[in-house]
């Protein structure tokens, strides 16, 4: 008797930093989506694609919940609202010590969501059996029709436990993307996302939130790529701090991207980096259009 094929979309959302990049990127095998520290790391919806003989899950990495003060902010929650449309199997996520999400709205879609809820209690390394049994209790009360699964996607701890609830869930359907197929994004935008992370891990305060990158040239010969990338400021001052004196921050930040970019793409990499000021581009509805937010 044939095998039947399952496939469908699994939707990741939740606060900022409680883990759903780590989560996706242990799901897929690859970075996919940039993980640090600070809040807003995620400013696209990103697909990773796994494949397997007979299913295809597509994963779903949304911006973290934030009340949105300003127009790229705005844009970011559509990108999270778009999540809630086309889920077959919706995963919220939240970590230790969490209590609420930061929007009632997108609460309520969860409590009454029609499709299956998976609520993963993320950071379980950071906490004791009390707390957890605790955690779990007050999550099983806040939202009932979710299954709950305590998981350390850092650690990776529980974590194929809960891809095997995925497969058990997807409905009966062929591939939605190629076989071979990794992501939807393409190539220069892997690009702009592993300068982005350089540039929050290296710079303190607004700078990173101010910051946009656009790969102007993407050049692949047999043995190397030949990359030309755009860093994007509001202002001259920041501008200045990006590159540094005599210009040893931004050497720093194209080294570093260099680094990861040939160990995901496999190839020598050459990259140049320059920065200019793009004034206000946070709060231009148009200039969010060209680095593809308020796509609706």
């Amino acid at each position: 008797m044939e095998q039947k094929h399952k496939a469908g979309f699994v939707n990741i959302i939740g606060n900022p930093n409680v883990g759903k990049s780590t989560l996706m990127n242990a799901f897929v095998g690859e970075r996919l989506s940039i993980i640090t520290s600070k809040a807003q790391t995620t400013r696209h919806r990103i697909l990773g694609i796994v494949n397997g003989e007979d299913f295809q899950v597509v994963l779903s990495d949304t911006p973290g919940i934030i009340k949105p003060a300003y127009e790229l902010q705005s844009s970011m929650m559509d990108f999270v609202k778009s999540a809630f449309e086309d889920a077959d199997v919706l995963i919220y996520m939240v970590e230790i010590g969490e209590k609420e999400l930061k929007d009632d709205a997108f609460f309520n879609k969860i409590i009454h969501s029609k499709i299956p809820v998976l609520l993963l209690l993320n950071k379980i390394d950071k906490s004791n059996q009390e707390q957890l049994e605790e955690q779990i209790d007050l999550w099983k009360s806040k939202v009932p029709n979710a299954e709950i699964y305590p998981i350390s996607a850092l650690e990776n701890f529980n974590v194929q436990e809960v891809f095997a609830r995925i497969l058990e869930l997807l409905p009966q359907s062929p591939p939605y993307y190629p076989k071979d197929a990794l992501t939807d994004k393409p190539e220069r935008f892997f690009v702009n996302e592993t300068i982005r992370e350089k540039i929050l891990l290296n710079y303190d305060k607004e700078i990173p939130y101010a910051v946009e990158i656009e790969t102007e040239e993407f050049l692949e010969d047999e043995k190397i790529i030949r990359i030309r990338s755009v860093i994007m400021v509001e202002r001259d001052t920041q501008k200045g701090i990006i590159i540094g004196h005599k210009g040893a921050a931004l050497k720093k930040v194209g080294m570093e991207s260099r680094i990861d970019l040939e160990k995901f793409f496999g190839k020598q990499i050459h990259i140049e980096l320059y920065v200019k000021v793009n004034k206000d581009w946070r709060s231009n509805a148009y200039q969010l259009r060209r680095f593809g937010y308020n796509q609706k």
